[in-house]
């Protein structure tokens, strides 16, 4: 998996999270979209988590500065 295919398998996992499309960039970060907050995290680590069949480690999370943050360590940990 491509960086750039799990950006694109992202935007669906976030439109159920906030509940509306968000347009995702690699440089996308929370305080950008309005309702980001750490329990919408946590949803969306979840969802990333059961989407991709992964496990993100606390410092992985803690980490992630941006959405390509995201998508790189989903691009990794799925292509095993």
């Amino acid at each position: 998996m491509t960086e750039d295919s799990a950006l694109a398998d992202l935007a669906p996992l976030f439109e159920e999270v906030f509940g509306e499309p968000v347009p995702l960039t690699p440089d996308l970060t929370a305080e950008e979209v309005e309702g980001w907050d750490s329990t919408r995290m946590i949803e969306l680590i979840v969802a990333v988590e059961a989407r991709f069949g992964i496990k993100l480690t606390t410092r992985e999370v803690d980490h992630l500065h941006s959405v390509g943050d995201l998508a790189a360590i989903i691009a990794r940990k799925a292509s095993r």
